[in-house]
């Protein structure tokens, strides 16, 4: 009798272990992708990748200090072994510190247990050296992220994934007015810059001063990570609280958005990743004025029906608008006028067929722009999910 209450008590602990552990899995919220902020206020997060070397560390620090800029770098733990000193430096001027792993591997190719101690071991020792968390902002290596991995960061306690939406490539050895060019020409209110601290990116140290000299001068205020999440602009937007059952999709529907709207301004690049309780804003339908007199140059290969379908409209408008009578009767150089009074001239864009160990993210990277928005334009809704071969049209 007594051998059967101790069973039974046994198995009831064990029960109960499985129920919170389950319960703590649950719970674990999966970390927000975030490339930009949604904001109309000029403020930009400058930040900082810090590998093995390290080398410019200092002179980047002594620039941020004359300028009365905080900036946000991301370490990693190998770094911190090799330059201890200069981690310390880096938390001493006030900077905020973010998780870069331990040994900059690919996340996606780690199990979640490997990925806990890349990240754990990496916050134990910037916490010993500088006594400072790195919670909750993460930047994964090379920038390689999918669903597990979000899932997996979140569970280890960072809330943010932090990408980029200004991407200086600056590790490619570009000079000084290159990397600057790369930030004026795509800056905007919330934006992020990616930039390192190592000898491959000796333009940095030198772009600093000019780059920031000139984004003050637009009016732009520097702001670390967590500084610009809080600017993340709800005010003119509804908000919805994720709920039991819900979609991407059903919730674009119920509002009279759609998803990719949906997803660009909540940052997600998975549209089947949201979870119970997720805020979302339900960005507002902005209304183009209407466009009375679109004018079309015919090219070489198009026909009516190909420029009509292009404009969403009819190839006997067209030839109406246009006096022509022989539909078939058009020549490269002629200029058609498109009738309608809520025509706007097509999007640009650009084709790319997927290659061998082509990603996402290496090919937003090579187009300068984001994986959110190749994502959208070609109804991906897995960004890891894409397949050699497949062409994808690239957004302007």
């Amino acid at each position: 009798m007594k051998r059967k209450v101790i069973r039974g008590a046994m198995a009831l602990f064990i029960l109960l272990a499985m129920v919170i552990t389950q319960s703590i899995s649950v719970s674990a919220a999966a970390s927000k992708f975030v490339t930009s902020v949604n904001t109309t206020s000029k403020v930009v997060a400058l930040t900082f990748d810090d590998g093995a070397d390290g080398a410019n560390t200092n002179k980047i620090l002594d620039i941020l200090a004359k300028n009365n800029v905080k900036a946000t770098f991301f370490l990693t733990g190998s770094g911190a072994n090799n330059h201890p000193q200069y981690i310390k430096n880096i938390a001493a001027k006030g900077h905020q510190l973010g998780n870069h792993s331990y040994t900059h591997p690919d996340f996606t190719k780690l199990t979640a247990t490997q990925m806990k101690s890349e990240l754990d071991r990496t916050e134990a020792l910037i916490k010993s050296l500088t006594g400072k968390t790195t919670k909750p902002i993460f930047r994964a290596p090379f920038g390689a992220v999918n669903s597990p991995v979000l899932s997996g960061v979140g569970a280890s306690g960072y809330g943010y994934t932090i990408q980029w939406n200004i991407d200086t490539v600056d590790w490619k050895g570009l000079t000084a007015s290159q990397i600057n060019t790369k930030v004026q020409t795509n800056i905007k209110p919330g934006s992020i810059v990616l930039m390192h601290t190592g000898a491959g990116a000796p333009g940095t140290p030198l772009a600093l001063p000019t780059m920031i000299s000139q984004l003050k001068a637009k009016g732009y205020k520097f702001v670390t990570v967590s500084q610009l999440l809080a600017y993340q602009n709800t005010s003119t937007n509804k908000t919805y609280t994720v709920k039991s059952g819900d979609t991407l999709y059903s919730i674009a529907r119920t509002y009279g958005v759609t998803v990719s709207a949906l997803a660009a301004a909540n940052n997600i690049t998975n549209y089947s990743l949201i979870y119970v309780g997720q805020v979302l804003i339900i960005p507002t339908t902005t209304v183009t004025p209407p466009t009375t007199t679109v004018k079309y140059t015919v090219k070489s290969g198009d026909t009516l029906y190909k420029i009509a379908t292009m404009y969403n409209t009819t190839v006997a408008k067209i030839a109406a608008a246009n006096n022509i009578t022989n539909v078939n009767s058009i020549y490269v150089g002629q200029v058609l006028v498109i009738p309608g009074t809520t025509i706007t001239p097509p999007i640009t864009t650009v084709k790319y067929t997927v290659k061998l160990g082509d990603t996402l993210y290496k090919i937003a990277t090579m187009y300068n722009t984001t994986v959110a928005k190749i994502a959208a334009a070609n109804n991906i809704t897995n960004v890891s999910l894409i397949s050699v071969g497949q062409v994808l049209t690239i957004p302007k």
